[in-house]
């Protein structure tokens, strides 16, 4: 009877960690990218008729440069909250403090080395991706974040393999704000007060990058001089029982890294595959010009992103904080708490992403109304983004628990294979489908690695998969419920507010939204789901709002 109330001890405990790490990771991801959002309105009417060329410049530029962004880092983030957690795990502090400190010095030399490359080879990536010269600044500009930005995400590694994401959480905030006061002072200034030309306007905001990763580092630093006491604390009653091998460690975490790198960029890497091929490739069937080929472009996938990424965050959050506990039962060898770890991390993501990624959906017309401008075209291709975004999140869900448990292998084969079919299916949806054409091939390609990935994780645990299949139908049917209080309460909003109009759009948004979670927390409350599976606090919420 006590080794079952310890079970069920450490059961709650790790919800607990799940539900608090995920709501730190949340609010840091989430906020951080609704304020990326809020810059987009006053920013589009600086910038007038070029802001559709502006903003595919802008994403042109960031798609390359998030590559750049996960090759200079080399995965290092989660590959050192990986290996912190699993040598925490077995009491083994020295080896996490020298793993980490290395990992900084690493860091510093790969901030140059690649800020370098990129700097110089803008010109030709900039030709590469159909943006001429005019992409050339804003690249170069970005260039300047990788020299901070590796040496950022080392610190933010080593808080979440500690599971203390709170300052990971805070600096991202942090930066986001800063970077978007950057961003809308300068283009103000040069498009309102200075030269009005929209490709400067288009480097500074880029370079709001490099301001706001500064003012991060300076965060966290903040923070770890906190968190440095502690750990020196706890290196000295460490207990390794071999001498440290430096070397081999930094060497170790690496190649742990690598990983990292190709998988952690795998919504990036379909992205570039996009923006290398749709153009090219619709040129060889249509009459488009280059212009009205990059606002395509920008149309599905520049422009959704800045709102389906909010929810695809929320999948990051989720991975980011299990990636540690699921590594912990794995170096213990708990088979069983594997088993329910990743159980409970497939319900937490069908818990919160079906009804997340359906309420935007139904939602897109004054979504990008609000956040662009009134667009059919533009707004049922965000439908497709958010219901692709579905088997986005669970890639990055799937994934990360296959190398929490050290299946780094299988998991590349995987990505491998499905962006395989990617590339398969790529020019023939394209051809059939124009501009939905990408999304098709991209949810083919990521839907066969997810179901590799949840046939090889159920090899490994042999979770219970009925189980899991009751609950995510639970979830859906609770799903249905709510979107058809949100679809009638927006039918009968719709007949006084007009969805064309920016501010008429936000009450509509609003009221709807507010609608949608009071339906869906009532049901996961009512059920209990949400007491299962965000912790034991759901009880008390549910007290205080008096649910039985």
């Amino acid at each position: 009877m006590t080794n079952q109330s310890n079970l069920n001890a450490t059961e709650l405990s790790n919800e607990d960690k799940m539900a608090r790490g995920s709501a730190w990771l949340t609010i840091g991801n989430i906020g951080s990218r609704l304020i990326g959002i809020v810059y987009i309105l006053p920013w589009y009417y600086w910038l007038g008729e070029n802001a559709v060329t502006a903003n595919g410049l802008f994403n042109m530029s960031y798609t390359v440069y998030s590559i750049f962004i996960m090759i200079s880092t080399a995965g290092l983030p989660s590959a050192i909250a990986k290996q912190v957690a699993y040598h925490n795990s077995r009491k083994e502090y020295k080896t996490s403090q020298k793993i980490f400190e290395r990992a900084l010095q690493l860091m510093i030399v790969f901030g140059v080395v690649f800020a370098a490359i990129m700097y110089f080879a803008a010109p030709a990536l900039a030709k590469g991706s159909r943006g001429g010269e005019d992409l050339i600044p804003s690249m170069r500009s970005l260039s300047l974040a990788i020299l901070v930005i590796p040496f950022m995400s080392v610190i933010r590694g080593y808080f979440q393999g500690i599971q203390d994401v709170g300052p990971y959480a805070i600096s991202q905030l942090v930066e986001q704000f800063v970077r978007v006061i950057y961003i809308l002072g300068a283009t103000f200034v040069v498009m309102k007060l200075g030269s009005g030309d929209y490709v400067t306007a288009v480097t500074q905001s880029t370079l709001a990058a490099f301001i706001g990763a500064i003012a991060s580092v300076l965060v966290l630093l903040y923070y770890f001089r906190k968190e440095k006491v502690k750990m020196d604390v706890l290196a000295e009653v460490s207990t390794e029982t071999v001498e440290i091998d430096t070397v081999h460690l930094l060497l170790s975490t690496v190649k742990e890294a690598v990983p990292f790198i190709i998988l952690g960029s795998g919504i990036t890497i379909y992205k570039l595959a996009d923006q290398f091929t749709f153009a090219r490739t619709m040129q060889t069937f249509t009459q488009y010009s280059e212009k009205q080929l990059v606002g395509f472009l920008t149309l599905f996938s520049g422009n959704p992103d800045k709102l389906t990424m909010i929810v695809i965050g929320l999948a990051t959050a989720m991975a980011s904080v299990g990636l540690p506990l699921i590594t912990e039962a794995f170096a213990k060898n708990n088979r069983e708490e594997l088993a329910k770890l990743i159980s409970n991390h497939l319900q937490l993501y069908a818990f919160i992403m079906v009804p997340a990624s359906l309420g935007m959906a139904l939602l897109a017309y004054p979504l990008n109304t609000l956040v662009y401008s009134p667009d059919r075209l533009g707004s049922n291709l965000l439908i497709v983004v958010c219901l692709s975004g579905l088997v986005l999140g669970l890639f990055m869900v799937t994934s990360t628990m296959l190398q929490g448990m050290y299946e780094n292998k299988a998991a590349i084969t995987f990505f491998v294979i499905g962006f395989v079919v990617k590339l398969l299916t790529q020019t023939m949806s394209i051809h059939m489908l124009e501009s939905y054409g990408p999304l098709l091939s991209t949810v083919l390609g990521m839907g066969v690695t997810c179901y590799l990935n949840l046939r090889k994780l159920h090899k490994k645990t042999n979770f219970n998969t009925k189980f899991i299949i009751k609950r995510v139908s639970l979830i859906v049917l609770m799903t249905v419920i709510m979107m058809i209080f949100a679809g009638v309460t927006k039918a009968i909003l719709g007949i006084f507010l007009s969805v064309d109009r920016k501010g008429q759009s936000f009450v509509l948004i609003l009221i709807v939204a507010l609608v949608g979670v009071a339906v869906y927390l009532y049901m996961g409350l009512k059920t209990r789901l949400a007491d299962k599976l965000l912790g034991s606090k759901m009880a008390s919420l549910r007290e205080k709002l008096h649910i039985k």
